[in-house]
């Protein structure tokens, strides 16, 4: 009776390790077929660039021409973030931007790389290209931010070139402000302040870059969030990236872009990401109507989602699919 039951166990025993071993092979194969299938999305989703406004097609055109060669996120947005700063006809980033209340085009700009590496300049005036300077204050120096007059002693002697940056465009609009001097920036306009672009290359690696010449009118010293990073920009090459635009005061309360990145290393999409580091900036506000804020992402993987307090922020998102304007999904 007993080597009946024995027999009887081992061969129950015997079925459920066939059974078991079956499940697992099973289990393993389903797992093979679905990292497969996310590696092959990802590879389909990279490279990728993404910027904010109307202005980033032409910006991102450019970083595309460096990430289509398998160059590096952070030569990309470099190269991007240098179309509209050239541009006097987008008069909020750069050559042409609107002016401070004395009438003095004053520059920020910032730049991140895959390694967590960045440069920084705030308040630099007479240079065309300070995100080139940034770069620069990145790679040769052992500092992150340079403001000022140290800023542009800097950028001397690294070669750029002093210019006059105030176009008559720019000069007429600050003259006729001028006449009531009521600083009342219009949301959507004076103050989308930046360009800020996010990319990520062949190889998988993000990078960011913010620019701009500050809101409009602004108290002469003023720096808004677009040069300190993790509040205008933040790159983690393990989860994502995240740029900003609005008013740049409640980005730097709130350091809004980590915060995004932050969401995001919790499990959030890019869009969830966004929408909470908005809805929490609206909270504390609690009169959030009268202000714009908006956050753009983009994930390890190639996702992107964006997230304001008004209607009419919108990003531009370029990839192998071409490029296409988006419009932002918002609170109002």
């Amino acid at each position: 009776m007993n080597s009946k039951r024995q027999f009887l166990r081992q061969s129950i025993t015997a079925l459920l390790a066939v059974g078991a071993s079956t499940l697992t092979a099973k289990v393993l194969a389903q797992k093979q077929v679905v990292n497969k299938s996310i590696k092959s999305l990802n590879s389909q989703l990279k490279p990728i660039v993404v910027s904010t406004w109307q202005h980033g097609i032409a910006a991102n055109k450019a970083a595309w021409q460096v990430l289509a060669e398998h160059g590096k996120a952070i030569d990309a947005v470099e190269a991007g973030v240098r179309i509209p700063e050239a541009d006097p006809n987008v008069m909020t980033v750069g050559y042409g931007g609107y002016p401070d209340r004395e009438g003095n085009v004053t520059l920020d700009a910032c730049i991140m790389d895959e390694n967590q590496n960045c440069g920084a300049v705030a308040f630099l005036q007479h240079i065309k290209h300070p995100i080139s300077v940034a770069r620069l204050v990145m790679d040769n120096t052992p500092h992150v931010m340079l403001v000022g007059e140290g800023a542009l002693q800097f950028a001397k002697s690294q070669g750029f070139i002093e210019e006059n940056l105030l176009t008559p465009q720019a000069k007429k609009a600050w003259q006729d402000w001028l006449v009531e001097s009521k600083y009342a920036p219009v949301i959507n306009i004076e103050n989308h302040d930046t360009i800020g672009m996010l990319a990520l290359d062949s190889s998988g690696d993000l990078s960011g870059a913010c620019t701009t010449s500050g809101a409009a009118f602004k108290m002469s010293g003023r720096v808004g969030d677009s040069p300190i990073i993790g509040a205008g920009l933040y790159v983690d090459n393990e989860v994502g990236a995240a740029t900003a635009t609005g008013m740049g005061e409640l980005m730097i309360k709130t350091v809004g872009c980590h915060l995004v990145v932050e969401m995001m290393r919790q499990g959030m999409t890019p869009t969830q990401a966004c929408k909470a580091a908005v809805e929490r900036i609206a909270h504390k506000l609690g009169d959030y109507k009268q202000f714009q804020v908006g956050f753009l992402a983009l994930s390890k993987s190639g996702e992107y989602g964006s997230y304001c307090i008004q209607p009419g922020f919108n990003y531009a998102v370029t990839s192998k699919a071409g490029s296409k304007l988006l419009d932002s999904a918002s609170i109002l």
